[in-house]
Parts: C-alpha cells; structure tokens; sequence
C-alpha cells in the first residue's frame, strides 16, 4: 500500500518495495465513502507484505482506505480485539 504521507524512514517501510499495489493507482486503495472496497481487497489478496502493511496501518493509525485488505473498519476491529485482548490479559483472563 502506498502511503499518501511523508517518508518515515529509510527502514520504516522497507516492505512496501514488495507489495502488490506497487505501481497500482493509490485511489483505488481511498475510494469514496459507500463504493466498493473490492478491487483494492483483491490486490492484497496473497501480497507477501500484506501482513506488514496492515500492522504499519495499525500502528501509524491510518484511518483511511485499504492497508493489508482491510478496511477501517476492520483495522478499528482489530484495534478493539486487541486492546480488549491486553486488558484482558492484565486482569488474569486467558486470551483467546
């Protein structure tokens, strides 16, 4: 996934070289609000980064568009799995 924003590094997205968008049009990946996220989602589909991309998203919190197929609202779901996830390891209740 190409990021709209500035360069953070020389190292910090040294995957993004090996991912499928490479190349691919960036306004795929933001489409307007209420159209299809599914041509970008195929994209990702079997990207060999496409793991890394989604915790670059997660981790620089991307809000917008397709980063390791998926949307924001799935990132949001992952963000809430896990944060619900740390609480719940902090208080002694097994993960699942």
């Amino acid at each position: 996934m190409q990021s709209r924003r500035g360069d953070d590094g020389p190292d910090e997205k040294s995957w993004q070289h090996l991912a499928n968008c490479l190349g691919v049009d960036p306004d795929l990946f933001f489409p307007e609000r209420g159209a299809s996220t599914r041509e970008a989602k195929e994209v990702c589909r079997g990207c060999v980064v496409r793991q890394d991309c989604l915790e670059y998203a997660l981790a620089h919190g991307e809000k917008f568009g397709i980063w390791g197929g998926m949307s924001e609202r799935e990132r949001r779901r992952v963000r809430r799995a896990r944060a619900h996830g740390a609480t719940g390891q902090s208080n002694g209740a097994a993960s699942a």
